[in-house]
């Protein structure tokens, strides 16, 4: 199993957007990829658009299928699905869905994948984290490839990390647009006017990322290079680690993520 020579995209929603828009931008030939999808929202030019399973399955150009709707969805969407899945890999976007759950969903599939991008695969600038089951070495690695044009593709071989990952990868971004928000909030309450602290924050958090991930200093030395002892950043920094508050409220954080993964397995609403 090589790359998809045609993948069909179930489910075209923000993260799948998301996802197509970074592979068009990698080069990749839209006549690659096909959408089902029963709204009319538009796709990107030479996209094949279906809007039901028998378009799709009268088609049966496609060798792989990737599920992009919500996880509750998939005991009701399954059994409609048998057919487009059949012989060919399963890849899901569907947070919580385990390795078993996808086996028990497509019996017939060639293989099952867990997927967990993030919404910066737009700019190919997303960690995609990958669990497998059904594949050999050198298809993994095809599929590490296909993935890694988003961003840095990363296997998870312990699939009950795959949850806290995803709170960590997935979720995450999410944590840093509220902490980017709460910066400028924090801004305009001490003085700033709203558009002054929404852009100094802005700017100062993608050049602080840039920084991060082209040092060779880890992100907690190159916290302690800008705070000059007893200067203005230290005191700042001593108010965020004071009793290790920074570190439990991400650590809830991310706790309260994974636990909903768990729960959405479990199929709770």
């Amino acid at each position: 199993m090589d790359q998809p020579k045609q993948m069909l995209i179930i489910g075209y929603g923000n993260m799948s957007g998301a996802m197509l828009a970074g592979w068009l931008a990698s080069g990749v030939d839209p006549a690659r990829f096909a959408i089902l999808n029963r709204s009319q929202k538009p796709v990107p030019d030479g996209v094949t658009a279906y809007r039901n399973v028998d378009e799709a399955a009268s088609a049966g150009s496609h060798d792989a299928i990737m599920l992009g709707f919500k996880p509750h969805q998939l005991p009701d969407l399954a059994s409609g699905f048998q057919e487009l899945a059949a012989g060919r890999p399963v890849y899901s976007l569907l947070a919580g869905m385990t390795l078993a759950q996808l086996q028990s969903a497509f019996p017939h599939a060639a293989a099952h994948v867990r997927v967990m991008p993030n919404l910066a695969s737009r700019i190919n600038k997303s960690p995609i984290i990958l669990a497998e089951s059904g594949l050999d070495a050198s298809q993994r690695g095809a599929v590490s490839e296909f993935y890694d044009m988003l961003g840095n593709a990363v296997w998870l071989d312990d699939e009950s990390q795959y949850d806290l990952a995803t709170a960590l990868a997935g979720s995450g971004p999410g944590f840093v647009y509220r902490f980017i928000d709460a910066l400028a909030v924090a801004g305009h309450r001490l003085g700033l006017s709203e558009d002054q602290a929404r852009s100094l924050s802005l700017a100062m958090v993608e050049g602080a990322a840039g920084l991060a991930a082209s040092s060779d200093m880890s992100p907690g030395e190159l916290a302690n290079a800008v705070a000059s002892p007893g200067g203005m950043t230290r005191q700042g920094l001593n108010a965020l680690d004071h009793e290790d508050a920074l570190v439990a409220l991400l650590t809830e954080t991310l706790r309260a993520t994974r636990d909903r993964g768990a729960e959405l397995s479990a199929g709770s609403a």
